[in-house]
């Protein structure tokens, strides 16, 4: 197969943000809701309300 220029960029870059958290995706999850904040653009969830207010409490599944 041949290898793509833009698609070992995008690899690079995920594995580069991956370590930067030390690969612990809740770490990567709560930086870009971070930055989504900060964007100032308005951001869609699509996530169900209580369900999401449980989970960020402890309740959830996971």
């Amino acid at each position: 197969m041949r290898e793509d220029a833009i698609v070992n960029e995008v690899r690079e870059f995920r594995d580069k943000r991956a370590a930067k958290f030390g690969y612990d995706l809740r770490a990567i999850a709560e930086d870009a809701r971070k930055r989504e904040q900060q964007s100032g653009r308005k951001v869609v969830s699509f996530a169900h309300p209580e369900r999401h207010s449980l989970e960020r409490k402890g309740f959830g599944s996971g």
